[in-house]
């Protein structure tokens, strides 16, 4: 078994750098991710050197006071009582303390909730972050917009979120833009992230929150202030209406099905995620491949893919037909913002 410790360790050494970019703390996107990594890589340093100084004494002591052939007085020179000793081994630990205390607790503040921007304007933009089990709502208050899953933001502004939960305890998470803030019901916690340049970062719930906590992700789309103004007067407009005949059957079955749950624009209602850009989304669901058959299937049974999932099974323990169900999901392939493309 000890043999195969170190191909243990190789393997263990090698997957840690298998990642993306975008779910990685030591790759930061924003100047909030920024100040967190240099923190935690000063925080390895200091580890480091003393990892390294006091590996050295350890190894210099085993070395040097080994006991050799023929030696029959085994007990060293003893240093209790050492004033020099004691005084280095106290004040170079409180050295280092203090070396790593200043920048964590101004960074801290820097970063913190009492940083958050009080006045909107145009740098700042507010986002109100609802959790749910399992899945995330956003709400721009200062444009009048809903969506959920995919959340857009400028490249260059503080982004100022406010963030709570509607029934458990979660954690909003966004690795390369910033640390994470609890969401708890009845409560509203806030911090801001700026997102540098343009790109999608991926974000996670960080707290065990039920059965399906592990695909409780959502997108982080920063696009420039250009196209961030651009999408917000397109998630105004609504979505394009459908033009097929499948599709139009899909939207009256919508109405008659979802819509008590679901809203698309300001119609709906507000249980489960607005669907006003779901075809522009990335993922299903936060996690699943964003293509018609995932969708037909999530509508036929969604607990069978994220467990604990509170939508109804709409397929065989529901009261839609398979010929039903791929109308509803040409419907939702419909539901595009992009109105010129």
């Amino acid at each position: 078994m000890w043999r195969f410790l170190p191909l243990a360790a190789l393997a263990i050494f090698a997957l840690s750098g298998c990642g993306v970019a975008s779910v990685s703390t030591l790759i930061p996107g924003g100047i909030v991710a920024r100040e967190e990594a240099h923190l935690m890589l000063q925080s390895l340093l200091i580890m480091v050197v003393v990892v390294v100084v006091v590996g050295f004494l350890f190894t210099y002591a085993l070395i040097r006071y080994r006991k050799r052939p023929g030696q029959e007085d085994m007990i060293p020179i003893q240093v209790e009582g050492n004033a020099l000793l004691e005084v280095l081994w106290t004040v170079i630990p409180i050295i280092l303390l203090i070396i790593l205390a200043f920048p964590t607790v101004s960074k801290t503040f820097a970063v913190s909730d009492t940083a958050v921007p009080k006045n909107h304007g145009d740098n700042v933009v507010v986002v109100k972050v609802t959790a749910h089990q399992f899945w995330w709502q956003f709400d721009y208050p200062d444009y009048g917009i809903t969506t959920a899953e995919d959340l857009f933001i400028p490249t260059g502004k503080k982004v100022v979120f406010q963030i709570t939960s509607s029934d458990v305890i979660h954690s909003f998470w966004v690795p390369a833009l910033g640390g994470k803030q609890d969401a708890n019901p009845g409560q509203i916690n806030s911090e801001f992230l700026i997102a540098d340049k343009p790109g999608t970062y991926s974000g996670r719930c960080a707290e065990l929150c039920g059965a399906s906590h592990a695909e409780m992700y959502f997108n982080v789309r920063a696009v420039s202030p250009s196209d961030f103004k651009a999408w917000t007067q397109e998630m105004k407009a609504g979505p394009t209406t459908p033009t097929t005949a499948t599709a139009q059957n899909g939207q009256a079955l919508f109405k008659q099905n979802c819509m008590a749950c679901h809203a698309v624009g300001k119609t709906g209602g507000n249980l489960a995620p607005n669907l006003t850009n779901f075809a522009d989304r990335k993922n299903i669901a936060g996690f699943l491949t964003h293509d018609k058959t995932t969708v037909e299937k999530w509508i036929k049974d969604p607990s069978s893919l994220k467990p604990g999932a509170l939508m109804p099974a709409r397929g065989a323990k529901g009261n839609l037909t398979d010929e039903q169900i791929n109308d509803i999901a040409d419907y939702l392939f419909n539901l595009s913002v992009k109105h010129n493309q």
